[in-house]
Parts: structure tokens; C-alpha cells; sequence
């Protein structure tokens, strides 16, 4: 896996000149990635001033250097290692693209075949942990699940802890990335009081993935070709997106020298949240809330007015101020799904449609860039297939271990990586003296 170069050596554009509230004035060096804004290096700030900067939710700093993802939300751009997600999308699979993820470039077919047959024959899980289950509710949320199941492969694997270790760091790597749709899929079957399915290694990722959780032993289950690339290329499209929230919650927890499986477990933690991997799911809600088409034109009356709280899930981007590039290319599956499956008359599917084309021909939401997302299609598509509303997040998390992987790989590499310690501005009270008990008022 490839790490960052130091910015150390790599020239430097010219400085950004500082002057604190005593006058003093201190240079500071800008800094040229490949593409995208340059970045003033402040990590002398400190020591040179006194000061530090201020930036809740970290959205004005480059927390680190990588290689691995550029997103423009300008112009609705996303790379993944230089490829437009478009092509990748068009072109690869799920497999392939995880491999580029992982290594920096394409592979070639006999490496792709390798990577495929590693990933494959590590997806059973130690027969010990199918007794975890036991110990959840059956109506535990599948995030719950695999918050706990996740961190707990540190305690089956421990030939894959050392993270000094390339070796071992790389099968850490594949273990993850073929156990966690194993777990995934278990989570499933255990909420609905089915049977565990085994993995097989004669599917691809995604098949295996639909096979383990629609399967039942009395019945012989295919993967439909059309459900099987649709939910391929949700991984795809899930696999990195640059510095979110759970990949600086990925590399935070590595910072600390944790285990890869406990760094990961705390990326589908952090990924649970409604703001982040949660937004298909609250989708569908906003959905069940509308109740039917005829209250659409309400809705949108709520969401225009600035005074009312309601929000439109699945539409627009905090980082994409176009159109969601992956958006662009899931819409298609979205259409081809429920054509597959004959899906005409579901009242929430219905729902969804016309509230798209309502939002996509009114001028408030398209002079303001509200395009629908990936969220409002991937939720449709997996509702679609028959997934619950409470596994939406769980998949994104799947397709996600990926990036958090090479994200984590990247970090460890990084010879300039240290403990992640961000600063904060105090604003409680100041030094006092302590009260006894009798004397205070």
C-alpha cells in the first residue's frame, strides 16, 4: 500500500505572512497538493505565536496527506486514485476498485485474480463468534451488532495485531474486508430468526453478499444478475469519500496505535450516526412521514420555509455543491432495479419517484443545487431488494471498510503521522478557589 510523500520534500509556494495582536509577524509555507486548494501549513503556529487556530468540525483543515481520494464539490468531481468514479463505475467492479483503493493502481487480471481468491477464502468467521448473536436482542440494530462483533475479531485474530508489522497489517486488511459482509449479513439473519448462510467461495463479493442473507437452507437461491451489479456498484460508490467523519474517526483511533479491528469498529460507530451513513435510512423515514403523494406539495411548503424545521433527506451535499457524481451513475440502477423485480404499485416507492420529479423541475431546489443524492436512490434500491431500513447503514459500512482500511493503512505509513490531539478554546471558568461546603451559598 502506498503512503503519503512528506510534505517536507516538496517545494513550496510562497509563504502567507501572519501577524498576531502583539505585532509580531511569522511566515508561514503554502503547501501545493496534486489538485485542489492550496493549504497554509500552521503547524509552527503554535510554537512561533502562542496562538492556535480555531475550526469547529475541522472544515477549513487538512487533518492529514493522502493519496487515495480528491472530491471537488464544485464541480461534482470525485476520484478515486486519479479515476473519475463515473468511469470506475462504468468499466470496474467492486473488487477491482477496492484493489485500487488499497495499492494505488489498476490491477492486472492475474493480481485482480489473486486479490479476488484472498479476499474469498478469509470470508468465514472463527465458528466461536456465531455464539456472540446469542447475547443481543433479536431487535438489536445491526450497527449495534457489528460495533461489538467487529471489535471483538481482536480477540480471535491474533496473528494480525501487530501494526508494525506490513505482513500483518495486509492480512488484518483482507480479514476485514471479507469478514465484515459475513458479519453483516449474520446480523441480518439472526434479527429475523433465520438460519446463519455460510459464505461461498464459488460467488463474487456482492452475490455472496445477497446470498447470505436471503438464502434459506430448504431453498436454492440464485443472485439476479441486475440486483447483483446494482449492489456492487453501491459499493462502489460507498467504498472512500475523502476525510468524512468516520474515516477521521478511523485514523484518530489508529493515531493511538489501536488494533485494526477495534480503528474500524470505531468508523461504524462513528458512521451510525443520522448525519453520516444514517442519511438512506432517513430517507425512508422522511418518506413514511410525507405518507402519499398528494401531501408532497405540503412538504415542500414546510421545507421552503425558513421558519419550520423540517428537512429534505436525500437531496443535496455538504461537500457536493453540484450534482453527486455517484448520484449520476446509481440513478440508472435505481430504475433497473425496480424494473427487475416488477415493482409498480409500492405506495412508498411511488412516493419517492414523484418526489424526485417534482424537486427536479422547481426552481427553488435547482437554483439552490438540491439534486437528489446517492442516499435518496441507494435507499430506494435497497428497500427495493428487500433489505430493512435498519440494514441500510450496515451496508454502507461494508462498502466503506475499504477506505478505512486504506485510509488506516496510509496513516500508519505516514512517517510524519503522530497521535491526533486537537486544541479547543476554553470558555468555562477560570482558575478559582476551592469552597468549603459551610460557606457556599
Amino acid at each position: 500500500m502506498n503512503s503519503p510523500t512528506p510534505a517536507a520534500t516538496r517545494k513550496n509556494t510562497p509563504t502567507a505572512s501572519l501577524t498576531d495582536p502583539s505585532g509580531k509577524t511569522i511566515e508561514l509555507p503554502v503547501v501545493n497538493g496534486t489538485v485542489g486548494p492550496q493549504v497554509i501549513d500552521v503547524r509552527k503556529l503554535y510554537g512561533a505565536t502562542g496562538l492556535f487556530t480555531y475550526d469547529p468540525g475541522f472544515t477549513s483543515t487538512a487533518s492529514c496527506e493522502s493519496k487515495i481520494t480528491y472530491i471537488d464539490g464544485d464541480k461534482g468531481e470525485l476520484l478515486y486514485r486519479g479515476y473519475p468514479i463515473e468511469e470506475l463505475a462504468e468499466h470496474s467492479d467492486f473488487m477491482e476498485v477496492a484493489y485500487l483503493i488499497l495499492f494505488g493502481e489498476l490491477p492486472k487480471a492475474e493480481e485482480k485474480a489473486k486479490f479476488v481468491s484472498d479476499i474469498t477464502h478469509h470470508t468465514m468467521v472463527h465458528e466461536q463468534i456465531t455464539q456472540f448473536f446469542r447475547g443481543f436482542r433479536r431487535d438489536a440494530h445491526p450497527m449495534a451488532v457489528m460495533c461489538g462483533v467487529v471489535g471483538a475479531l481482536s480477540a480471535f485474530y491474533h496473528d494480525s495485531l501487530d501494526i508494525n508489522d506490513p505482513h500483518q497489517r495486509m492480512i488484518a486488511s483482507y480479514r476485514l474486508i471479507a469478514k465484515i459482509p459475513t458479519i453483516a449479513a449474520m446480523a441480518y439473519k439472526y434479527s429475523v430468526g433465520q438460519p446463519f448462510m455460510y459464505p461461498r467461495n464459488d460467488l463474487s463479493y456482492a452475490e455472496n453478499f445477497l446470498y447470505m442473507t436471503f438464502a434459506v437452507p430448504c431453498e436454492t437461491y440464485k443472485p439476479s444478475v441486475v440486483l447483483t451489479r446494482a449492489l456492487d456498484r453501491i459499493f462502489m460508490l460507498h467504498a472512500d469519500h475523502e476525510q468524512n467523519a468516520s474515516t477521521s474517526t478511523v485514523r484518530l483511533a489508529g493515531s493511538s496505535g489501536a488494533n485494526p479491528f477495534a480503528c474500524i469498529a470505531a468508523g461504524i460507530a462513528s458512521l451510525w450516526g443520522p448525519a453520516h451513513g444514517g442519511a438512506n435510512e432517513a430517507v425512508l423515514k422522511m418518506l413514511s412521514d410525507i405518507g402519499s403523494k398528494e401531501r408532497i406539495p405540503e412538504f415542500l411548503a414546510r421545507v421552503k420555509d425558513k421558519n419550520d424545521t423540517v428537512r429534505l433527506m436525500g437531496f443535496g451535499h455538504r461537500v457536493y455543491k453540484n450534482y453527486d457524481p455517484r448520484a449520476a451513475v446509481i440513478r440508472r440502477d435505481c430504475y433497473e432495479v425496480l424494473g427487475e423485480l416488477g415493482i409498480k404499485n409500492d405506495p412508498l416507492l411511488d412516493l419517492a419517484m414523484e418526489l424526485e420529479k417534482i424537486a427536479l423541475n422547481d426552481r427553488y431546489f435547482v437554483d439552490r443545487k438540491l439534486y437528489p443524492n446517492v442516499d435518496f436512490y441507494s435507499g430506494i434500491i435497497l428497500k427495493a431488494m428487500g433489505f430493512p431500513v435498519s440494514m441500510f447503514t450496515a451496508l454502507f459500512a461494508l462498502a466503506r471498510t475499504v477506505g478505512w482500511i486504506a485510509q488506516w493503512s496510509e496513516m500508519i505509513e505516514d512517517p510524519e503521522q503522530k497521535i491526533g490531539r486537537p486544541r479547543q478554546l476554553y470558555v468555562g471558568e477560570a482558575r478559582r478557589p476551592y469552597v468549603p461546603m459551610e460557606k457556599r451559598a
